[in-house]
């Protein structure tokens, strides 16, 4: 029967399917579990990111590609209805992307909320995830981290994430692409600083690369290069209570702060001073020299 064939409605509805959350590689097509691959063999619908991507995998490990649909950005609202109703008949499904964890910055999310509004069994099929490989061999503090995922495309609202991100005490774990990971690095210098960082890319793959030291001697590493390949995975270290904050940087705050159409000087300078522990007059002289200048 095909995915999106009408359903009988005199079929008696008896026990749900479950849902499977299958991690699968990021790179290397042997980073995958026994139990992982066993799910894929035995449920009835694989709903992938990418088919072909999936199929090729399934290929590799001898593994029938079966009723293999698609599941992606653009179809996840019809496909999760879809597959709903398949679980909800009873039939199993196995929930993949085109690479590590799904609904991790990858599709999934609306399914797996789906499901569980209609009292369908999630399980987890444990695995690789970029986020978690990258922090386990960076050599940066592991006891708490926050992930942001793939920032925003717009400026603006990218500028406001880091912002809000500049103050945490923590590792942070971006995603990026490789077009756009060198505007990213010189945004983050100027919001947060010339901090520790490691960009990674290629990871568990033949050209694996793990570029260690401040941001500015990782953005100068691969601005010399013609070209960045691979999905990019940067760890920044937090901020350090005593961390000494330069006025190049505040200056750099201020100018920020004062595009924002409403703002007031003095609340502006009220607010950076209190964020860096920094005297109001100093920043309050800054901040002058910054409004006589052209934004």
């Amino acid at each position: 029967m095909l995915l999106n064939s009408p359903m009988d409605d005199s079929e008696e509805i008896g026990k749900k399917g479950n849902l499977y959350v299958v991690a699968t590689p990021i790179g290397n097509k042997d980073d995958i579990t026994l139990r992982a691959l066993n799910t894929l063999k035995e449920v009835d619908i694989i709903a992938a990111e990418d088919t072909r991507h999936t199929g090729r995998f399934l290929a590799l490990h001898k593994i029938q590609k079966k009723r293999l649909v698609s599941y992606h950005d653009h179809n996840e609202k019809e496909r999760s209805f879809d597959l709903i109703n398949r679980l909800k008949h009873g039939e199993s499904v196995a929930l993949v992307s085109n690479a590590g964890t799904p609904s991790v910055s990858d599709p999934g999310y609306r399914l797996i909320k789906e499901a569980i509004a209609s009292d369908i069994k999630v399980t987890p099929i444990p695995g690789v995830s970029a986020a978690i490989t990258a922090l386990s061999v960076a050599g940066m503090p592991t006891d708490s981290f926050v992930f942001t995922g793939f920032p925003a495309r717009k400026k603006e609202k990218r500028l406001k994430q880091l912002r809000k991100l500049a103050d945490e005490p923590i590792t942070i774990i971006f995603y990026e692409s490789p077009k756009r990971i060198l505007a990213l690095l010189k945004e983050i210098i100027d919001v947060m600083g010339d901090r520790y960082g490691v960009l990674s890319r290629e990871m568990t793959k033949l050209y694996e690369e793990f570029i260690r030291g401040n941001l500015s001697e990782i953005l100068g590493n691969i601005k010399e290069r013609p070209v960045v390949k691979g999905e990019c995975t940067l760890l920044v270290a937090g901020r350090k209570e005593d961390e000494d904050v330069s006025m190049e940087f505040v200056s750099s705050e201020i100018k920020n702060g004062l595009k924002i159409t409403g703002t007031r000087l003095s609340e502006l300078v009220k607010k950076i001073a209190k964020k860096y522990d920094l005297p109001k007059s100093k920043v309050y002289d800054e901040a002058l020299k910054v409004k006589g200048e052209k934004i």
